[in-house]
């Protein structure tokens, strides 16, 4: 029998216990019938004030990610949404293969969508050759979002970390704050800005964005729900959240 409330599809997120905008975000998205249900994995060390915090906090969450998609599983999911996108983009194309067969190896095959797979996926399908990126990160990690995005075969012209001090203060970053980060960022050498960092509540201001320059501008949370939507065969289509949601 389906779930009463997701019946179409019941989406398993997993997120870091310091997030608070993919709740949000999952959450806003008109979609009767699709269900999205948070499972956190404990965030030890919230530093991330320097690339030495940044890599002992991605160590500490390696620890307890597994335990996160062990008891998203418990809720009979269709699916398995990545809601923390550094880890992914780790260690380029491999890394990120590696780490989704991670998951699958907890949730008995199930389906995933990755923030670095998600991103790349929709590069491919627009047909995006040259990219610039703003990250909440570290050097440390935008070194690996450039090392991701040139291996899958972009000219990554800029990226743009906005070096938050920790992993709750990502969301503290203001509109204000992305669109001038998002004007910086843009040029006629750049066919699409891509946001990384699950976070950033970058959703509406990308769908702004997109209008006032003329480009793709792909926020990480809603790239990564379409994905997971089109993923499960689920075609709705609607404005507010992007040129893919309400296009493609």
């Amino acid at each position: 029998m389906p779930d009463v409330v997701g019946y179409r599809a019941k989406i398993g997120v997993i997120l870091p216990s310091t997030n608070t905008v993919v709740e949000h975000d999952t959450n806003s998205m008109p979609l009767p019938g699709v269900t999205f249900h948070a499972s956190r994995f404990y965030v030890e060390a919230p530093d991330l004030s320097n690339d030495d915090a940044f890599l002992y906090f991605l160590d500490k969450i390696r620890e307890t990610i597994p335990s996160a998609v062990r008891d998203v599983m418990t809720c009979e999911p269709d699916y398995i949404l990545m809601g923390m996108s550094a880890e992914t983009f780790w260690g380029g194309k491999e890394g990120n293969v590696a780490f989704e067969g991670r998951v699958r190896e907890i949730s008995g095959d199930l389906g995933i969508t990755s923030g670095a797979d998600a991103c790349n996926a929709a590069l491919e399908m627009l047909g995006i050759s040259s990219i610039a990126c703003i990250t909440p990160y570290q050097a440390v990690g935008d070194e690996q979002v450039y090392n991701y995005f040139t291996e899958c075969g972009y000219d990554v012209k800029r990226v743009s970390g906005l070096r938050c001090s920790s992993a709750t203060s990502i969301a503290e970053v203001t509109p204000e704050e992305l669109r001038g980060e998002l004007d910086r960022l843009n040029g006629a050498d750049v066919d699409a800005i891509v946001q990384c960092g699950t976070n950033l509540s970058m959703v509406a201001v990308a769908d702004e964005a997109e209008r006032r320059l003329g480009k793709p501008v792909l926020a990480i949370n809603a790239v990564c729900i379409w994905h997971a939507l089109r993923a499960l065969e689920i075609k709705d289509r609607f404005s507010g959240f992007g040129a893919l949601l309400r296009e493609f």
